[in-house]
């Protein structure tokens, strides 16, 4: 199995930079959550004029066997169509790119199709879709670790070109059915609280796919680690995802965690190393129902709620400038003695 060697986030740091926070021309906290996130950024990076530093997101395509349950309001089909959507430039995920600077690169993870090569397209195929995991498990364990190395693979390129804030997202009709899967075999969670509308289903299919994960649960026991719990009810984009995210904090990057398929993966590299809490920035909280309740589950606060469901790492896209708003501040803002201005202290001394 491939070794992740995340080390903790430099807190040695952590006075220096807040007391850099604190003597801006400001009140103190008065920037919220732009100040925590630069805080944050500067721990992780070990520097007090943190910077972000060519961004990318890398969207994971993968298939789900257990779309043969009908749990998707979309045929299987739309996962290969979107991946043509991606590489055409047409998708939300690539204005949102394309408007704040940030490079795309699509994964075939394990897609049920057979795609020619294209510049922006990584073809790291395990096998075309995973298996009906209402009969057994989804994937092997081997798979897992393959997906693990693959998606460890991308990342380290990526960052060799000059990336230190990498985003990632998905596309995989089936997914959000896997996920929640996931999310109550990790966290215990009722099931009910972590299924919700997915493609766009609502009522009848609602309880039909909690229905279908109750019977996958049944028929898939005895799953007392990370590894085969992914292995259980994952997606090959889902645990490719997990390794880019547990190579990313290894790197030291910055990661942007999206919604509620991504979160799900971050979830399962938290138990595989817990140090990686500490390089995300959970983008925002999703529309999807389980989302909510599993980001209070690993204590995380997503910086914006714009009742968005889509995927894709649209949440990572749209955040992006806000995160950029956190280490411009602190690099670039006045301080109180830089621009002769009387700080709170300063006041009461004098008083």
């Amino acid at each position: 199995m491939i070794q992740f060697k995340i080390e903790p986030v430099n807190r040695f740091i952590q006075p220096q930079l807040q007391e850099k926070i604190n003597l801006k021309t400001k009140p103190l906290g008065a920037l919220g959550r732009l100040e925590e996130i630069a805080l944050q950024i500067g721990m992780i990076q070990g520097t007090l004029s943190p910077e972000l530093k060519n961004p990318y997101i890398i969207v994971f395509a993968g298939d789900h066997g257990v779309v043969e349950e009908d749990v998707s309001a979309y045929p299987q089909k739309v996962t290969f169509q979107m991946v043509y959507n991606f590489l055409r430039g047409g998708a939300a995920i690539n204005v949102f790119c394309k408007q704040n600077g940030i490079k795309i690169k699509v994964v075939d993870a394990g897609v049920k199709h057979k795609f020619e090569s294209h510049p922006d397209l990584i073809i790291l195929k395990v096998k075309e879709g995973t298996n009906n995991f209402t009969r057994g498990p989804a994937m092997s364990i081997e798979h897992v670790h393959e997906c693990l190395k693959n998606g460890a693979r991308i990342v380290d390129k990526i960052r060799k070109i000059g990336c230190n804030i990498i985003g990632f997202g998905e596309m995989g009709i089936g997914n959000t059915t896997s996920a929640s899967a996931l999310m109550h075999i990790f966290t215990g969670i009722d099931i009910q609280e972590c299924v919700g509308k997915g493609t766009g289903i609502n009522g009848d299919s609602i309880k039909h796919k909690t229905d279908i994960i109750r019977k996958a649960i049944k028929n898939n026991q005895n799953l007392d680690t990370p590894l085969k719990k992914l292995a259980a009810f994952g997606g090959f984009e889902i645990a490719q995802m997990t390794g880019a995210m547990l190579k990313a904090a290894e790197l030291k990057m910055v990661i942007m965690v999206d919604g509620f398929i991504a979160s799900t993966a971050f979830l399962a590299a938290t138990l595989i190393d817990p140090d990686i809490s500490d390089y995300a920035v959970f983008c925002h909280q999703s529309e999807e129902k389980g989302h909510k309740m599993m980001l209070e589950y690993m204590n995380a606060k997503p910086l914006i709620s714009l009742n968005m469901r889509l995927g894709e790492g649209t949440g990572c896209a749209v955040a992006y400038p806000v995160i950029q708003s956190a280490v411009v501040f602190l690099n670039e803002m006045a301080s109180f003695e830089s621009a002769g201005v009387s700080d709170k202290e300063d006041i009461l001394v004098n008083a």
